[in-house]
């Protein structure tokens, strides 16, 4: 990356041509620091800044092309704002830190503060990825999270996913409607912090990933329109305002610039890209993508995820690693679930049919017409690309988030269903996603929560419910009336786990600790229910890690056969097999139906995991029983497991 390397073991820093930075000054003087704004819809800017008590201004000197730039004798911790034609003052756009909100000044950080006690960590794999997605906020911030590692580690995560960071008007926000894309959210603690938390997980051999959001800015603290008018399109609107224009130069480098300082300056693993399909500039993406390949160091592991409605497979084969498959989550929520309003829609018709060619293909939609895209083609052809580039989840921040009542899936089918479908997303060759606590059962509400006042609450409480009103549930406005504020703090209350920890330090027990009925209140969960599940996801995870994650790299589909009733109807149940690295087979029986069904061929292989217990002597038999997911590996596993130090309790699973 762009580092200072004065220093190469233990200091980070990435440079860029805007922004405050703190440039060399002799020994004995005062520090200094450079200024540079790009304001081309304002004739003059000054910097107003207080270091080390004393007020200062600096007139900015044009620089041609919108650019305005200065230096001062001021170094780290100065507070500063830039004054546009001598009335609006505004924070910088790209500050490094906002510690009294987005309205306020912004400090000058010097990175190179902090030593790095892990510099030498050059991340994981792709194939090893188990990612575990986490809102910072909810958990209490960076320190807090980082008590929370170790039983992350434990679980068998091998990265975590930090929803958006940056710095967001309130003190409390889901993360997508941030404003100033450089500074980590001064609610969650500082700079420092933020990069002790990364440190801390490098320790523990785990990957931190950050979720970025490039799309569009919040409703609130947002000044660019005031000063650079020319960041935003005046022919697309988006539902936060006009599209910002990824067609011009100062846009596009704004940005690879922020994607090069969370990776180098904090040291990220990776970046997961927000609704890319709201970017609407795939040329961009790709620049991106070569930028960061090109700038990243030797041997060092960094990897970058799409978020993408439109399906665009081609993106996949050339420049990211992988997308959030949404066509899978879908799919097996639908299933599980039954529900088809909404975006479910679309994958009502047939939905066992729809997750075989997930299993087989990766998208579901791959150039067919959507029904919730007004029957217009959705999708490129995905059967070429490798089951790791797609990343699968039951569960999200959106998909519990975007619900009215934020429901997690606990709460919405039977439980048997929900851990054969765990065991599937656990095991099979897609890489798995999970949201913070689930691998506790958790039934603890995740809702969207903000912080704003005035009409901003207001319309934001109102624009949400109205959302809903299209849903068969909330067609009466009595029912709409009681979805969550999200403005109101038990909102953000009813959506954070609690934070008690056991005495030696590990966060195992404390996990789902409150859930929720219908109403959102918060119910307690039996200790040894959640043990329980939590033995389950530990269970399937050192599976994975020891007897498929290894076997990875190049696996490719074999064939996935739909399961038929006794009397010849489809059920919701099938068998996939995929060809590892190593030529071995990999086979999982799914059965979502509470019937046993027929088995006419068992898959050849070892049995490694199964739920329920013993549900590999029906398999034997020729039949797979109800809500049950049985994985079997060719080869000699017995071999392999020890080798690779798997221990016995781990080859099986059973349900809680």
């Amino acid at each position: 990356m762009s580092e200072d390397r004065s220093d190469p073991h233990d200091r980070r820093a990435h440079r860029f041509a805007f922004g405050a930075e703190l440039i060399g000054a002799p020994a004995g003087e005062a520090p200094r620091t450079r200024f540079r704004l790009w304001a081309p819809s304002r004739a003059a800017v000054r910097v107003e800044f207080e270091y080390a008590g004393k007020a200062s201004i600096a007139q900015m000197t044009p620089a041609g092309d919108g650019w305005f730039e200065a230096q001062a004798d001021c170094g780290a911790g100065t507070r500063y704002r830039y004054r546009l034609d001598g009335d609006l003052a505004v924070p910088d756009p790209a500050s490094r830190f906002q510690p009294d909100d987005v309205h306020g000044p912004s400090e000058v950080v010097d990175p190179l503060s902090y030593r790095w006690r892990h510099p030498g960590w050059l991340g994981r794999p792709w194939e090893e990825m188990v990612v575990y997605e986490l809102h910072v906020g909810a958990l209490g911030g960076y320190a807090n999270v980082a008590r929370r590692l170790p039983h992350i580690a434990r679980l068998g995560a091998t990265a975590i996913e930090l929803m958006p960071v940056n710095d967001f008007s309130g003190r409390r926000n889901w993360g997508y409607d941030g404003v100033l894309p450089f500074a980590p959210d001064s609610a969650y603690g500082r700079p420092e912090e933020l990069k002790a938390l990364i440190d801390r997980a490098h320790e523990l051999g785990l990957a931190v990933l950050l979720d970025v959001v490039y799309n569009h800015f919040g409703p609130d603290g947002n000044y660019l329109h005031e000063y650079a008018q020319a960041f935003f399109r005046d022919d697309v609107k988006t539902p936060w305002g006009p599209a910002i224009d990824f067609g011009r130069t100062e846009v596009r480098e704004f940005f690879i610039q922020n994607a090069l300082y969370w990776l180098g300056e904090y040291g990220f693993d990776g970046l997961r890209i927000d609704a890319v399909h709201a970017i609407g500039n795939d040329g961009w993406l790709r620049e991106l993508s070569d930028r960061v390949h090109a700038s990243i160091e030797p041997q060092r592991h960094v990897h970058l995820v799409l978020e993408n409605e439109r399906n665009t497979a081609s993106l996949l084969q050339t420049h990211f690693d992988a997308q959030w498959n949404d066509d899978a989550h879908n799919t097996l929520h639908v299933l599980l679930t039954g529900e088809h309003e909404g975006y479910y829609r679309a994958y009502a018709e047939r939905p066992i049919a729809k997750l075989a060619r997930v299993l087989a293909e990766g998208f579901v939609y791959q150039g067919e017409p959507s029904p919730i895209h007004d029957d217009a083609p959705r999708g490129e052809p995905s059967a070429q690309l490798p089951p790791t580039a797609f990343v699968m989840f039951l569960q999200n921040h959106d998909q519990i988030g975007n619900r009215a009542f934020g429901e997690r899936l606990r709460t919405l089918c039977a439980p048997q269903a929900l851990l054969a479908a765990t065991a599937l997303l656990l095991l099979s060759p897609q890489i798995p996603l999970l949201f913070m606590e689930e691998e506790f059962g958790s039934t603890q509400p995740f809702l969207y929560f903000t912080d704003y006042s005035g009409d901003l609450a207001r319309a934001v409480r109102e624009g949400r419910r109205r959302e809903f009103a299209k849903f068969s549930a909330f067609t009466e406005p009595e029912r709409r009336a009681r979805i969550p504020d999200p403005n109101a703090v038990q909102t953000f209350a009813l959506s954070s786990p609690p934070t008690e920890e056991e005495p030696n330090g590990n966060a195992d027990s404390n996990g789902s600790g409150g859930g929720s009925n219908s109403n959102g209140s918060a119910q307690p969960a039996a200790h040894g229910e959640r043990e329980a599940w939590l033995h389950f996801y530990r269970s399937a995870l050192a599976v994975r890690a020891k007897l498929i994650a290894p076997r990875l790299r190049g696996a490719r589909t074999l064939d996935v056969t739909l399961l038929r009733t006794a009397v010849g109807h489809d059920a919701n149940a099938l068998v996939a097999r995929w060809r590892l690295a190593d030529g071995e087979a990999l086979s999982i029986a799914l059965n979502l139906t509470s019937d046993t069904l027929p088995l006419e061929k068992r898959p050849e292989g070892m049995v490694i995991f199964e739920t329920p217990g013993r549900a590999r002597d029906s398999a034997d038999a020729r039949e797979l029983p109800g809500y049950a997911c049985i994985a079997w590996l060719t080869g000699n596993v017995n071999a392999f497991a020890l080798q690779h130090d798997v221990r016995a309790p781990m080859l099986g699973g059973s349900a809680p």
